[in-house]
């Protein structure tokens, strides 16, 4: 069901997300017709940006990656009313704040940190852009792994940030933490991985088959679904979520 557009996210839950692409234009071929979603270009503010819609609501920006030693990755914003204070929480807490709080026209302000393993994440402090239109529905966010090297230190830092979005008496989290070798190989960073629901996984994998990307981890079952890992066909990985 469609959730109130200007609906406010709570500090902690996370609220959108973006990829930082090289080519926007097959971006946009590709997440249209895996996703169904349209798309709506983005005032000069935000610019090389468009927002990607499902049913005329926003769910995800696509940006055009600007300095080719950027990767090419979904990243998770977490919704903050101070992302300053935010920033200097994280920060005493072991973190890093890789940008720090940066005004985005209007909508928001954005910040970009680590936590203690290297994992990356955002910060988004809403303006007049509250987050995501529409979430946990097929075509659109519907969880956040992170896959860490410690999962204790992990629930104790974002536990610390983000207690009442993760373990308050209203908290339904769609933010889990895992360790990495549980899916992938020992070797692989700490990250954050973005879930997109779909109403069928392997016909949503042979689309993406189709579209040029690829599958990096075949279908497994989860305590919140089945889930694949696969990434487009310029290299930004993210999971496909069937309920």
């Amino acid at each position: 069901m469609a959730e109130n557009r200007a609906s406010a996210y709570g500090e902690g839950v996370p609220c959108w997300i973006d990829a930082q692409l090289p080519d926007l234009a097959a971006g946009r071929r590709f997440y249209g017709e895996l996703f169904g979603w349209t798309f709506e270009d983005q005032p000069a503010a935000y610019t090389a940006t468009v927002w990607a819609l499902k049913d005329g609501e926003p769910v995800a920006a696509l940006a055009h990656k600007t300095d080719g030693r950027m990767p090419t990755v979904w990243t998770v914003y977490f919704a903050t009313p101070d992302a300053k204070v935010l920033a200097g929480r994280i920060r005493a807490a072991g973190g890093q704040v890789v940008i720090p709080p940066t005004p985005v026209g209007g909508l928001g302000t954005a910040a970009l940190a680590t936590d203690p393993e290297g994992a990356v994440f955002a910060l988004w402090q809403p303006e007049s852009h509250p987050g995501f239109g529409r979430r946990h529905e097929p075509g659109s966010f519907a969880w956040a792994q992170l896959y860490a090297r410690d999962t204790e230190a992990a629930n104790t830092f974002y536990g610390e940030l983000f207690y009442d979005a993760l373990f308050g008496p209203d908290a339904e989290p769609d933010f889990g933490r895992a360790p990495v070798s549980e899916v992938f190989a020992a070797e692989m960073p700490p990250h954050l991985l973005v879930h997109f629901g779909v109403d069928d996984c392997e016909a949503a994998l042979g689309t993406v088959n189709r579209l040029g990307g690829r599958v990096r981890v075949p279908p497994f079952d989860t305590s919140y679904g089945k889930v694949a890992v696969v990434s487009d066909n310029q290299g930004a990985s993210f999971a496909l979520l069937e309920p």
